[in-house]
């Protein structure tokens, strides 16, 4: 379903989901970094930068968020099918209709000089403050005014995207990659593709995607129909964010585990690739290059962080937007502070964490993390029961879907936990005393409710007791809803 936006401003807006695009750029990032290594990197790296597509994306002014010395990206998928022929967008692509100036997928990206990286899913439909800016068609000035935080693009280009990112999260945006359609296809192509694991078969006529369950290996048109489908299930756009997170993860993992990016020749290719439909800003030099290259020299899927923006709802009727949806302002804040300061968004469970847990119900419910599944067929179970959890405290993921498998409905709710976790599963446990808990080990540290037809509305836990000796829960400083790219990768 198209975004919705006035009617003079925009055709729509879809770009979050593409933006996964930022696949493409972890991938020439990791290339870089192989470069940099050779007696070779500077000249290769000198011909990159001189062959990369520039933009006017960063701009100054007094209004900016102060400088945190971090390189913080922001990368967008665009829209645009400029050099696509109409029958390849219709039946390969699936991605037929109108090309519109606008971002369908949206993430801030931060690297650090510890090896990691932390990615953050920015939902295209974001009710946010858009600044005042010069309109990109009219060139009239036009005040500040709330918005889609993927109309920003259309309105006003690459430095008013900036501007509304930086303004919505407080952080500051050091540099802007760009990726299109077809950076995306033949980028997948150049690596060999990619694979995605899936635990039921996901099928979207509208994207075209038709996958079995278990491991698939697909190539650039199956990864982009499988990074834009929204109709596999009822979570709609934040579900497809949360498959993008996957489908990077994979790549990450392919490409650290001794894959195509350690082929010198496949290398040169997938560079030359990415070059031709990758855009940066005007500050992307050599130089920034190199150092980047350093940083990322031993990113892995286990060093990744992966999160979404935590919402507060995702159906918010607005006349002349439409539905969008709105942040969690505390769970937000929370987020960018921690991404702000540099500090791991998941919290990884201690060497002896799995031989010993802290003292009964010491785990607050804020640092319990919980997916909600819709066991029992009713339409908007899932979306109600994450919101109690939420309400109640809990670290939802706000992207409830229906649980796998075509047997008959649940009529009873059931908790699965990773043994490791028994603490946390006691917290939740406490909110839903109805439910009954299944262990299932390596399920990793987000608990999963399976809402039955039994549900009634989750109340607020009790508090937790002081904590004894011990060591640390697993889920300890995490923030709400942050996974880690080995916790969401395929199984080895």
């Amino acid at each position: 379903m198209p975004a919705h936006r006035p009617p003079e401003r925009l055709p729509r807006s879809v770009r979050r989901p593409l933006r996964r695009r930022w696949g493409l750029w972890v991938s020439s990032a990791l290339s870089f970094s192989v470069l940099a290594t050779s007696c070779g990197g500077w000249a290769v790296l000198n011909g990159v930068g001189s062959s990369l597509g520039r933009v006017d994306a960063i701009g100054g002014g007094p209004d900016r968020p102060a400088d945190d010395g971090a390189s913080t990206f922001l990368v967008v998928g665009t829209d645009e099918r400029e050099g696509i022929p109409e029958s390849t967008l219709k039946d390969v692509l699936h991605a037929g209709g109108e090309s519109c100036h606008c971002t369908d997928t949206m993430m801030v990206v931060q690297l650090s000089d510890r090896g990691r990286a932390t990615v953050v899913s920015v939902p295209r439909d974001s009710y946010v403050d858009i600044p005042a800016h010069q309109d990109r068609l009219s060139g009239k000035q036009v005040a500040a005014s709330k918005g889609k935080i993927n109309a920003a693009y259309g309105m006003g280009g690459a430095p008013l995207a900036v501007r509304t990112v930086e303004q919505a999260t407080g952080l500051r945006i050091d540099h802007y990659i760009e990726v299109n359609f077809l950076g995306f296809v033949s980028t997948v192509d150049a690596l060999g593709g990619v694979e995605v694991c899936t635990p039921k078969p996901l099928k979207d006529d509208y994207s075209g995607l038709d996958l079995p369950a278990g491991t698939t290996k697909l190539d650039g048109a199956g990864a982009l129909r499988y990074v834009r489908a929204r109709h596999v299930d009822g979570s709609s756009d934040l579900g497809r964010m949360h498959r993008q997170q996957k489908f990077l993860a994979q790549l990450l993992h392919q490409a650290s585990s001794g894959g195509t990016l350690l082929n010198p020749a496949k290398l040169t290719g997938v560079l030359d690739t990415v070059l031709k439909s990758v855009k940066v800003d005007k500050g992307l030099g050599n130089a920034e290059l190199l150092d980047f290259a350093s940083q990322l020299k031993d990113l892995s899927a286990s060093n990744a962080d992966f999160v979404t923006v935590p919402l507060s709802s995702v159906d918010h009727p607005v006349p002349g937007w439409g539905s969008t949806v709105l942040w969690d302002e505390k769970g937000a804040k929370a987020l960018f502070d921690a991404v702000r300061d540099g500090r791991p968004l998941t919290g990884a469970p201690s060497p002896s964490a799995s031989s010993a847990a802290p003292a009964a119900g010491t785990v607050p419910p804020d640092q319990v993390r919980v997916q909600v599944l819709n066991g029992a067929g009713v339409q908007g179970l899932g979306t109600r029961v994450d919101e109690d959890l939420r309400k109640a405290g809990f670290a939802t993921t706000g992207t409830p879907s229906n649980a796998p498998g075509n047997g008959p409905a649940a009529a009873r709710t059931v908790i699965r936990y990773d043994p490791r976790w028994d603490e946390s599963v006691k917290t939740l446990a406490a909110a839903l005393p109805d439910a009954e808990l299944v262990k299932v080990p390596n399920l990793g540290a987000t608990l999963q409710v399976v809402a039955g037809s039994d549900y009634r509305a989750a109340p607020s836990p009790a508090a937790p007791s002081p904590a004894a000796p011990g060591p640390a829960s697993p889920a300890a400083g995490a923030v709400a809803g942050a996974e880690s790219g080995s916790e969401i990768s395929c199984p080895a």
